[in-house]
């Protein structure tokens, strides 16, 4: 059974390999000092809102991690579900589901009317994932990105 809580300061180190491997998955190289001081900084900084998945063993196997931006057009917060993994290892076993479910959960209690995601274009199995939940392609906008 996979259980999801908001993740706090304390479980930084359950926290660090999940992150890290979020990031090598997106072809970052490794830096779990770097990820531990980046997730140090969102929990004093109080601008994200981390979801933790928990497997029955009660070992963290998977988090997802959003963050508030105003919308001048619908006049409100929306959330950006900015990283979502599942370790490798226990994929297909329902906790990316959950997490997604858990963060549309956690919108609705804090009153926020939208979340938004991005994707790689390839990441095929994760839009699936996405669709079957009811979230829906954004085809009105294009992202367009600048080094500075």
């Amino acid at each position: 059974m996979i259980t999801i809580s908001q993740a706090t300061r304390e479980q930084l180190d359950e926290l660090v390999p999940l992150v890290d491997g979020y990031r090598q998955f997106y072809r970052q190289p490794s830096d779990p000092d770097g990820v531990r001081h980046f997730m140090a900084q969102r929990f004093d900084k109080g601008d994200a809102h981390v979801l933790l998945a928990l497997d029955e063993d009660n070992r963290a196997i998977g988090f997802a991690q959003l963050f508030p931006v105003p919308s001048t057009t619908s006049l409100a917060t929306r959330w950006i579900l900015n990283d979502l993994f599942v370790m490798p290892e226990s994929r297909c076993e329902g906790a990316g589901s959950a997490l997604l479910e858990a963060a549309r959960d956690l919108a609705r209690s804090q009153g926020v009317p939208q979340l938004m995601l991005r994707t790689q274009v390839e990441n095929s199995v994760a839009k699936a994932r996405y669709q079957a939940l009811g979230w829906q392609r954004d085809t009105a906008f294009d992202t367009y990105l600048i080094t500075a």
